[in-house]
């Protein structure tokens, strides 16, 4: 699973530019976890859904 996460991450990421400091690096990558990895990749234990998805579906109003 860890392999997978990072193979996303050097596709999506990584490979596409170069960063001037570390520290940009370090917030691009925190971004790009938190933003999209986390909760919009669909999870196949969640039906293919998002996690963002999944929860406005099984929520109640």
């Amino acid at each position: 699973m860890i392999e997978s996460f990072f193979g996303s991450m050097q596709l999506e990421l990584l490979d596409r530019q170069m960063w001037a400091t570390r520290q940009e690096l370090a917030n691009v990558i925190f971004e790009w976890i938190e933003a999209w990895y986390n909760p919009r990749r669909r999870h196949s234990e969640l039906g293919s859904q998002s996690p963002i998805d999944y929860e406005q579906h099984h929520t109640p109003a």
